[in-house]
């Protein structure tokens, strides 16, 4: 018999987003609970350092999640990790996520599932990864010491890890659509005076190579329209992400790319439900921001819990 475990607030996804809004929600005084299909902590756990977080100069993705995680933990928020989720019904009063043992229900939900990296979609990117094609340099960089890789990506992501990966490689390439980079200045800077990245302007990947592992990339230039190939081997694609939001498709709003629409108190389209961090609409995809969202949808759901508390009382 399937068992069915009922809450007030049910938060799918553990990032900085999830891990915020369960702390303001279970502040709130009503039963709150974590749902991820893996482990808790998001994308940030793999991240080596933080700078730009406030109150720490710096200081480590993993240990600053352990620190989130910990808080939620004080204020009883339940938490039930990598849970297979099969199907998510968002519509009605009472809201469903339906794993493959249990089925959770709430009355509100908040959605903080998040992004993954967009793919290159070239030929041998699928068949090098673990190969070669890697995208978590952090997880990942140590395998390439004193070898030669290349980062796809003019974004903070991008140089951040291109920096972090001449800690290991001699050689990091930085190849770029454009002619300079969308990374903030400070970060650009480092990479500048890093003598180990060389650039590669107005050009994309087009095919990775290589037998049993990556050994060869393909670029071509924007502008000359030629081709040509650099020897590397690894291939770090940050391009962008994707929202994970296909166990939602055609229950809420969602824009072109498929990130959800939310107004101002993180409200979806569908009614007591939220979306909050990187897999909605927003200016700005960063820790800080991620957090903020968790706690307006927190309080947001609250509200939304007392004004149908109060219309059953009339």
């Amino acid at each position: 018999m399937t068992e069915e475990l009922n809450f007030d607030v049910i938060i799918l996804g553990g990032g900085p987003a999830g891990f915020s809004a369960g702390i303001y929600a279970a502040r709130g005084n009503v039963k709150t609970a974590i749902i991820d299909i893996s482990m808790m902590g998001g994308q940030p756990s793999n991240y080596l350092e933080l700078e730009n977080y406030p109150g720490f100069d710096i200081i480590g993705g993993y240990d600053l999640m352990e620190k989130f995680e910990s808080h939620a933990d004080k204020f009883g928020v339940e938490k039930f990790p990598m849970q297979e989720i099969q199907k998510v019904e968002l519509s009605g009063e009472v809201k469903r996520i339906i794993t493959k043992d249990k089925v959770y229900n709430a009355k509100t939900i908040i959605i903080a599932t998040g992004a993954q990296p967009k793919k290159l979609n070239i030929s041998g990117e699928k068949e090098f990864v673990g190969r070669g094609v890697s995208y978590c340099a952090v997880c990942d960089g140590a395998f390439y010491k004193e070898k030669t890789v290349a980062v796809v990506g003019g974004g903070n992501a991008a140089i951040e890890e291109a920096i972090y990966l001449t800690r290991f490689a001699d050689k990091v390439y930085v190849i770029h659509r454009r002619d300079k980079l969308r990374a903030d200045k400070i970060v650009q800077q480092r990479a500048f005076k890093n003598p180990k990245i060389e650039f590669i302007w107005d050009s994309v990947a087009t095919e990775i190579q290589g037998t049993n592992n990556v050994e060869q990339l393909t670029i071509k230039n924007l502008k000359t329209n030629e081709s040509s190939s650099i020897l590397v081997d690894g291939v770090f694609p940050y391009i962008g992400f994707t929202p994970n939001t296909e166990m939602f498709n055609g229950q809420i709003q969602q824009n072109e790319q498929g990130f959800i629409v939310t107004d101002e108190y993180l409200n979806t389209s569908e009614k007591g439900v939220y979306a909050i961090g990187d897999v909605r609409t927003t200016p700005l995809r960063q820790v800080i921001t991620a957090a903020a969202d968790g706690a307006i949808a927190a309080v947001s759901a609250i509200k939304y819990l007392e004004e149908i508390e109060s219309e059953v009382l009339v």
